[in-house]
């Protein structure tokens, strides 16, 4: 087994040790006899470094755990310098420490607002999710209220300002079931770490921690959703918090000055402009229906009839798939013997043929078998197909193969 310095010092970021054993292939690894580097576990992601031995150098890249109790070192597989270490070989581990303080404020800050949740609300934490930019606990509870949230992120502040002292100390599993642990862990083992927040908060835990509250900076609850297993609350704690709430601002002072109003306006403002919004596309959806009335009249009065139907073919220019759409609905439903071939070369290439009711052909077989020849795809119904085409060129090609077939076809 590997003996993890993390467990009594979690702000030890440098040590020496021993290799114990190197592994090959793609994904090469060392086993040290000693490491301070943290292995993924309990919601905690894994700490990142250096690993040297004199003018060699490892970059550790993601480090794990085994069952059998070793802590697996990976490194990158191209590194020149790998075949200078081998069992035995004495080095030293230089922990990135930025990312292990950040880590600590988020397990830490994790411990204080599940202990909060409960103190006020009796919400117990089923799970803890560490990932690079927030965190995340899901509550066994069918319900979480806004007032909820709020007042376990204040007491959760309340407890880290007071600067409490965070404990580390090992006991027995029997003298475990006697400390009123808020959660016990389900493996068996014979020696149990606890994390003591001082008058606060008891966990049995193997994370990397604080050693007082106060060096968790704050904590900032994000979001909460509901999930299979109850709710999920998310949040960022330490510096991430500062970050975040520094982006948050940022995004909303650039929001609010698109509007020319304050940020606390931007709700209003942006409903303001959604309904306008909604008025306009209701507004445009009516002028494109009376527009494609009115072409579509215009179009059947000058298009002469033959072999006992009209015929249809018009190509756009700046037209979206959706007028088309429209425009073969009016020109169909005008007339009871109307073939209509659209295309539009903008903004999309794409092409719509559609018949009035009773009429011999078959849109859809018609459009598949065109789109075919050009490498477009599409499909739909008898009396009306749509789909796309590669090229603007194609929209035109397209519409002329049709037309000659259905010429040859004559009245079906």
């Amino acid at each position: 087994m590997t003996d993890r310095l993390y467990y009594h010092d979690s702000f030890l970021y440098d040590f020496d040790a021993e290799v114990r054993e190197v592994t090959e292939g793609p994904r090469p690894a060392l086993v040290l006899d000693r490491s301070a580097f943290y292995p993924t576990s309990g919601g905690q992601v894994f700490d990142r470094g250096t690993i040297t031995a004199g003018d060699a150098k490892l970059r550790v890249t993601e480090v794990a755990d085994t069952d059998d109790g070793r802590v697996v070192h990976y490194f990158e597989a191209e590194d020149s310098t790998r075949h200078s270490f081998q069992p035995g070989t004495r080095v030293h581990g230089l922990i990135d420490a930025t990312r292990r303080r950040d880590h600590m404020q988020q397990h830490s800050g994790q411990h204080v607002l599940s202990a909060a949740f409960i103190r006020l609300h009796d919400l117990h934490t089923v799970s803890f999710h560490m990932a690079d930019d927030y965190c995340s606990i899901d509550l066994d509870t069918a319900t979480l209220t806004k007032d909820q949230i709020e007042s376990a992120e204040r007491l959760t502040n309340e407890i880290i300002l007071e600067n409490r002292a965070v404990d580390i100390r090992f006991v027995t599993r029997e003298e475990a079931g006697k400390l009123g642990l808020r959660k016990v862990p389900v493996a068996e083992r014979d020696e149990l770490r606890i994390i003591d927040i001082h008058d606060f908060d008891l966990s049995a835990c193997g994370g990397t921690h604080v050693r007082q509250t106060g060096q968790i900076g704050c904590v900032l609850l994000r979001k909460a959703e509901k999930v299979r297993q109850g709710w999920r609350v998310e949040f960022v704690a330490g510096q991430r918090a500062v970050a975040t709430a520094r982006r948050d601002y940022t995004t909303l002072t650039e929001t609010a000055g698109l509007f020319s109003a304050h940020i606390y306006d931007v709700p209003q403002q942006a409903g303001k402009a959604l309904e306008e919004v909604r008025t306009l596309r209701k507004q445009r959806e009516q002028s494109l229906e009376e527009l494609a009335a009115a072409q579509a009249g215009a179009i059947l009065v000058e298009t002469p009839e033959a072999q006992g139907r009209k015929v249809v073919i018009r190509l756009f220019a700046d037209r979206e798939i959706n007028f088309l759409k429209l425009l073969a609905q009016k020109l169909t439903r005008l007339s009871t013997n109307t073939v209509a071939l659209l295309g539009t070369t903008s903004p999309q290439p794409s092409i719509v043929f559609a018949q009035s009711a009773g009429q011999p052909f078959d849109m859809g077989k018609l459009l598949k078998e065109t789109l075919a020849k050009l490498g477009g795809r599409g499909g739909g119904s008898k009396d009306m197909a749509q789909g796309g085409v590669p090229t603007m060129e194609g929209t035109e090609v397209a519409l002329n193969l049709v037309a000659t077939e259905l010429e040859g076809k004559g009245n079906g």
